[in-house]
């Protein structure tokens, strides 16, 4: 299989799994890689051509937090497959208040406050001392923009994402160190996944919509039973439904225009330096340690 888009969701993918809103399913693999089984990859056929997708939480519900997430396992496994651009999404939650639950963001940086998780493919080795003066791929931010832009939809060009660890959600205080830092939104899936797919030299750029104000940002008595805790309210959770229901005329709309695209970013050199110096050859399962 050699496919060169996908596409990973975060939560809600699943829904969208099961209803087919992202188009005809030709058939669904597991790949077996050096860091262990992938998620399952779909394939699905769009407009005469083909893309994958991945739930990276699961397909039955939320049944895989963050800090869980296979995240080496799932980025070989595209790259097996002859992926060479990744559109992922996500859920935050909102530190900065000029943001509201149910809006878009196409993030343009990161800071890692994550701790325990597997974070590169270059384990014990001399490779892997990459730049990140732009995280995500610049083009798929662009086109990314240009969807939701085009959509009509409430949406925010630009946005620093903090990568929490997780599963629990943060304190008072850590957000309020975060709003020191002049994060945006937070949340607990973009780390490693993006600086890995960098690794394999794939571009990757992410679309998030806005699910609640992170904890201390506004006043929120707890609720038990509730998605959140409270943290969530009725009308924000129907404007954030509303937007999930988005996401296939939003990612079709970039799917079609990335095809028509070639890659003009730096993303497929960022290992160009080790290649040049004979560390590393031109096959890329050479390159990881597992």
């Amino acid at each position: 299989m050699k496919v060169s888009l996908a596409v990973i969701g975060g939560s809600g993918a699943y829904h969208l799994l099961a209803d087919k809103s992202l188009g005809a399913e030709k058939d669904c693999m597991t790949v077996k890689t050096p860091f262990g089984d992938s998620a399952p990859i779909h394939r699905f056929e769009f407009e005469g051509d083909e893309f994958l997708f991945l739930s990276r939480h699961g397909e039955k519900d939320y049944s895989l937090t963050a800090p869980f997430v296979n995240y080496r396992a799932n980025v070989y496994a595209l790259k097996e497959c002859g992926v060479e651009r990744i559109i992922s999404w996500s859920g935050p939650g909102i530190i900065n208040t000029a943001f509201k639950p149910g809006e878009f963001v196409v993030p343009h940086d990161l800071i890692d406050e994550t701790r325990n998780r597997e974070s590169t493919f270059f384990k014990n080795q001399g490779i892997g001392f990459i730049r990140q003066s732009q995280p995500f791929c610049p083009e798929i931010r662009h086109v990314l923009h240009d969807s939701v832009h085009h959509s009509g939809v409430a949406h925010h060009e630009a946005a620093v994402y903090a990568c929490t660890e997780g599963p629990r959600l943060e304190t008072p205080a850590e957000i309020r160190k975060l709003r020191i830092l002049e994060a945006d939104l937070v949340g607990m899936t973009l780390i490693p996944e993006t600086f890995l797919a960098r690794e394999l030299e794939m571009c990757y750029a992410s679309i998030c919509y806005l699910t609640n104000y992170a904890e201390g940002v506004t006043p929120r008595k707890f609720e038990k039973g509730k998605l959140f805790e409270g943290m969530q309210t009725e009308e924000e959770r129907v404007s954030v439904a509303a937007s999930i229901s988005r996401f296939p005329a939003l990612i079709g709309d970039s799917l079609r225009t990335l095809k028509a695209m070639d890659r003009a970013c730096d993303c497929p050199h960022a290992l160009k330096r080790y290649k040049d110096k004979g560390m590393i050859g031109d096959d890329w399962r050479e390159w990881v340690s597992p």
